[in-house]
């Protein structure tokens, strides 16, 4: 029986309204490994491939055969907005079958959640945090609710295999199953995976289960892709110089433009006229200049605004108009976005994507493209990068075009190897172990260390943790009254816990600055961090408000909407690049290869970059002299390598070297000054790293390195051993400097 005839006839009928002709490939993969094994499953294909489908086309008919006595599948979604998106898609394809699709999440109404609690059934849609308040808030009604659950289906898992809110997410299914006394198969989604195999182990971590991974050949993919370069400065005219024969200028040009407008903004305006459009940026603070600065161009040409806003600091209002109006086929908008709008959820027929600056990972890029490119449409991503001007003496390093080469070396990785960044498993989650600890003792009420060990040590995520690790965390939560002990032996959640868990940020694990909401009259725009002042602007939903009040004790903000622009602030957005994507870089330097995407300017910059490297020899040599005793090391490393690089020249090698004022251009390049010769530089770094030393010599004297959310309220000792042992990347930095000794052995020049 192929796997059509195996469908439930509902889910057949539902195939012959859509007018399919035919299953995708993905489809008939993922029914015969659901139908015909009780393994894990991992979907890896393109975006808009059928997946969720694929998914619960099967799932859907096994329950129409034997019906779950309590929610049978929960689907975990990493937004809430793609919940939402499946929800509507969900219910169509359910209602026939009576099988109910409940969504959960904190802008679902209580009445909802209410009949979900009375009934349980069908399929649950939730994201981690809000599974992690049920498990918290309704931990007695684990069994019933999920007593017979079935699957777990995760989308986009690849967006949880690089941190604590991936490791949160294991977590809460292994207590979740240990809970309800279920023992589900696992599904994850995702369109960009590189390892599959590490994938397939990050998703039956825990389980019991394997994990199928079928291998589905796609079929080859036409892109349009386009990048250009901008300088940001007034000189570089907006309507100058950027029609190409790969992508044709296409609108109608004017030179009403507002005052000192900027290139990039002024391209991206003129490109998104009459379509609808999605601009990445890469932080929040850039979606609301970006889209204050669009509208601006709107109101300077007396044209209707277009341009809407999405981004996680704004209110649920505000993100749903937007998602809404993406959808609709009449209305042609262009959407300024973050990651929000990166993930899986349908917002119809895009006709192109444009992307500020390159993203910091491969599979950004491409969940990002693969916003557009359904309904028959190629898919479309536009690069404007964009940089100040060099000063005529700047010195080598920022002569380079950064931006420029990383977006050029992230599509060429994919198009050449099609490589995407690997998971990373190996870190020591202690912010996660202090939250899930937290969070055990909340639910279960009071336990013995043992019990307490019990339950949250043997969870998968944490195999690298050690018992006398925990001990240390357990006596540091009792000494700061996070957990306390009571008269027979017992732990509880101690008064500083209680103030912790009794926020709702409790429930997520990323990390959140102290917001404010801000209002305007009666509605609600969204969060910001650290209001200024009555009397000052603030940024926020595309447009500029003067403050009005602050009330710092509700945390409310109130102002009225001005004119004008002024930069928003809603906390750090730090970037993550593999050393693959670095390495990349340099071959885009040394190499003459054209890229038949790069557009007038960029291809005229790249040219100018490839000089500079070439003149100066950074394509050969890492160590060059800057004039007189500065000199700049370019070690061509990822983020948490290039960390360690730092580190490990300052503290291990810096004495010896007499190294000053170390400035680091992360992760691109080291500027100092150094008493000694290029030689002693050398023979120094390379003694140093062939030494087994403990990471722990790379943390800096008194230093507490905070990366995570909850990491203030653990024990310094485990805070630096988890920044030195999980997040610096002391082999990737070895390795370096091996491949620097083994040019040097051969005869070779590093400077």
């Amino acid at each position: 029986m192929d796997v059509f005839d195996r469908y439930a006839p509902f889910v057949q009928d539902f195939i012959y309204r859509h007018n399919w002709e035919s299953l995708r490939a993905i489809q008939t993969a993922a029914g015969d490994a659901i139908f015909n094994t009780d393994e894990n499953v991992l979907l890896s294909a393109s975006t808009a491939s059928g997946k969720t489908e694929a998914a619960f086309f099967p799932i859907l008919t096994l329950f129409s055969e034997d019906m779950p006595r309590s929610v049978g599948a929960v689907y975990i979604g990493p937004l809430k907005a793609l919940i939402n998106d499946q929800f509507i898609r969900l219910n169509e394809l359910c209602e026939e079958a009576d099988i109910p699709v409940w969504h959960w999440h904190g802008d679902v109404s209580q009445s909802h959640k209410s009949k979900m609690l009375r009934s349980p059934s069908g399929i649950l849609q939730i994201t981690p945090e809000s599974l992690e308040a049920m498990l918290l808030r309704k931990h007695s009604l684990i069994p019933k609710l999920f007593g017979d659950l079935r699957f777990i289906v995760i989308d986009e898992v690849h967006s949880l295999m690089r941190g604590d809110r991936g490791g949160q997410t294991l977590c809460l299914i292994e207590r979740l199953t240990r809970l309800s006394g279920s023992s589900p198969r696992r599904i994850g989604l995702s369109a960009t995976i590189g390892d599959l195999e590490a994938a397939g182990e990050f998703l039956a971590a825990g389980s019991g289960r394997g994990t199928v991974i079928p291998k589905i050949k796609s079929a080859g993919a036409k892109w349009r892709l386009s990048m250009e370069h901008f300088y940001t400065s007034p000189q570089n005219d907006p309507d100058k110089d950027t029609e190409t024969e790969a992508m044709p200028v296409l609108d109608e040009k004017t030179d009403t433009a507002p005052k000192n407008a900027d290139g990039g903004m002024g391209y991206i305006f003129e490109h998104t006229k009459g379509k609808k459009c999605l601009v990445f940026v890469n932080s929040r603070e850039e979606c609301e200049a970006v889209t204050t600065t669009l509208r601006s161009y709107c109101e300077a040409r007396n044209e209707p605004d277009r341009f809407l806003i999405h981004h996680g600091n704004l209110s649920a209002a505000y993100r749903e108009t937007a998602e809404q109006a993406m959808k609709d086929e009449d209305i042609f908008m262009t959407t300024c976005t973050t990651a929000t709008l990166e993930l899986g959820i349908d917002i119809g027929r895009l006709e192109r994507a444009f992307q500020i600056d390159a993203p910091f990972t491969v599979s950004s890029f491409l969940q990002r493209m693969g916003r557009t490119g359904r309904r028959d449409l190629p898919p479309e991503m536009w690069f404007v990068i964009r940089e100040d001007m060099p000063e005529p003496r700047t010195m080598l390093p920022e002569t380079v075009p950064w931006k420029l080469l990383q977006g050029i070396a992230l599509i060429q990785v994919y198009l050449e190897e099609r490589w995407v960044e690997p998971p990373r498993l190996d870190r020591l989650p202690y912010s996660l172990l202090y939250h899930q600890t937290m969070s055990e003792l909340a639910s279960c009420g009071e336990l013995t260390p043992r019990e307490l060990a019990a339950r949250v040590l043997t969870l998968k995520y944490f195999h690298r943790i050690s018992q006398e690790d925990y001990k240390v965390l357990l006596r540091h939560m009792l000494e700061t009254d996070h957990i306390q002990r009571t008269d027979e032996g017992g732990l509880i959640v101690g008064l500083a816990g209680e103030r912790v868990i009794n926020s709702f940020r409790f429930y997520a694990v990323f990390q959140e600055n102290e917001e404010y909401t801000v209002r305007w009259e009666s509605n609600e725009l969204g969060t910001i961090v650290s209001p200024p002042p009555v009397g000052e602007k603030i940024a926020i939903a595309g447009h500029v408000w003067i403050v009005e009040e602050v009330d710092h004790k509700r945390h409310l903000v109130y102002c009225q909407q001005v004119k004008g622009r002024v930069p928003a602030y809603f906390g750090d957005c730090p970037g993550d690049i593999n050393t693959k994507i670095l390495q990349r870089m340099k071959q885009v330097l040394n190499e003459e290869k054209r890229y038949p995407y790069l557009m007038k300017n960029a291809v005229i910059r790249l040219e100018q970059g490839r000089r500079s490297a070439a003149n100066s020899g950074i394509n050969e040599k890492p160590l060059i002299c800057l004039g007189g005793n500065m000199w700049c090391l370019f070690p061509w490393l990822g983020t948490y390598a290039f960390l360690a690089m730092e580190r490990f020249l300052k503290l291990r090698c810096g004495e010896r070297l007499g190294l000053r004022g170390l400035d680091p251009g992360r992760p691109y390049f080291i500027n100092f000054t150094m008493k000694a010769s290029p030689e002693e530089f050398f023979a120094v770094i390379f003694e140093e790293a062939a030494v087994e030393f403990d990471p722990m010599t790379l943390v800096y004297p008194g230093e507490v390195p905070v990366f995570e959310k909850y990491d203030d309220y653990l024990p310094e000792v485990l805070v630096q051993k988890g920044f030195a042992y999980g997040v610096l990347d002391i082999t990737g930095m070895k390795e370096r400097v091996a491949e620097w000794k083994a040019i040097v052995d051969s005869g070779g020049k590093l400077w």
